[in-house]
């Protein structure tokens, strides 16, 4: 087991590195940000003077090699725009990004393992078909035009709930977040459920697979045929065993929820790290696109980190796989 961490950890490492240094020269190739930060009626000596300050002048590779050592020490530089440390910026949008993220997984995995596997235990049932026709249409509507569609039914056509901002927020705990306060849940509800929606397509359809396979399997029919209840098999030997494949799929859709939400962000005008991002590339603020793609990288890395751990937990099968790989 330590083997197994010590080995997924240095790996991890690496492709942290790798990612970051083809997204800093990527980001290099797209523009020179001075052509956007300063005034087109600028001289050569004051654009050459931005050049400079902004640390541009310098080779591609000694860029990198300061944005690393930097990075260690948890400094991701300095905004192009703001004039701010690129941390204190990311801090100060990560909780309304959580915030969103939170709610609409507990959205998805609230509605869709429920319905997945009641599609899976009763597949002809119209219910089952139900559920399975509205994971169609979720996986089939692009995430842009779903949250219009809200907009449009929720916010004009019958305006009950807000489509902007995040509301009042507050404090408690130490914590401050919108979800303390019922204004800040009456912003939330709606870009969560339409950030919800593709998570919740997938899951509804991954979960009614694995439930079908697994009810077909011998050791699920001997407990039936023991007597034992429904509730029990369903629960104890079915969803345990579709575990497996689900916390794979959910490990990734986490990640995606925190890291991709740019295009609900954008729609809902929601102040969080995708509004930003899509601010960034619009001005070519490479500290800013670095720092956040960089963070995207790691969310995944150890995302799929913890997922093997838990992979190796709920199924001793992969105890042994893992211990093969390692030694």
């Amino acid at each position: 087991m330590i083997a197994f961490v010590t080995q997924r950890l240095a790996q991890s490492l690496i492709v942290v590195l790798v990612l970051s240094m083809v997204l800093f020269v990527g980001i290099w190739l797209i523009g020179n940000p001075v052509d956007v930060l300063i005034s087109s009626e600028a001289t050569e000596a004051d654009r050459l003077a931005a050049i400079k300050a902004l640390g541009l002048d310098r080779p591609i590779w000694e860029q990198y090699l300061v944005f690393l050592g930097n990075a260690a020490q948890g400094d991701w530089g300095t905004s192009f725009v703001y004039k701010e440390p690129v941390t204190r910026i990311l801090l100060q949008r990560l909780p309304a990004s959580v915030e969103l993220a939170l709610v609409a997984f507990a959205i998805a995995i609230g509605l869709s393992i429920p319905a997945g596997l009641y599609a899976g235990l009763r597949p002809d049932s119209p219910l089952a078909k139900g559920f399975m026709g509205f994971s169609l249409i979720g996986v089939s509507i692009p995430t842009f035009w779903q949250g219009m569609l809200l907009i449009i039914a929720f916010g004009i056509a019958m305006p009950i709930l807000p489509v902007g901002d995040r509301g009042d927020v507050a404090t408690h705990f130490g914590i401050t977040t919108s979800l303390w306060t019922l204004d800040g849940w009456r912003h939330v509800v709606l870009p969560a459920f339409s950030l919800a929606l593709l998570k919740m397509s997938l899951l509804i359809r991954v979960t009614r697979a694995a439930t079908v396979e697994i009810a077909r399997l011998d050791f699920v029919k001997f407990a039936f045929a023991k007597g034992v209840r429904t509730w029990r098999v369903v629960f104890v030997h079915i969803l345990r065993n579709a575990l497996v494949p689900l916390i794979t799929v959910i490990g990734i859709e986490l990640g995606n929820l925190l890291a991709y939400g740019v295009i609900t962000e954008t729609v809902f005008s929601w102040p969080g790290l995708g509004k930003l991002l899509i601010n960034s590339i619009k001005v070519l603020d490479r500290p800013m696109i670095v720092a956040q793609l960089t963070y995207t990288a790691l969310l995944f890395v150890a995302i799929n980190f913890l997922v093997d751990i838990l992979h190796m937990t709920i199924d001793p099968r992969m105890r042994s796989v893992m211990g093969r790989r390692s030694t």
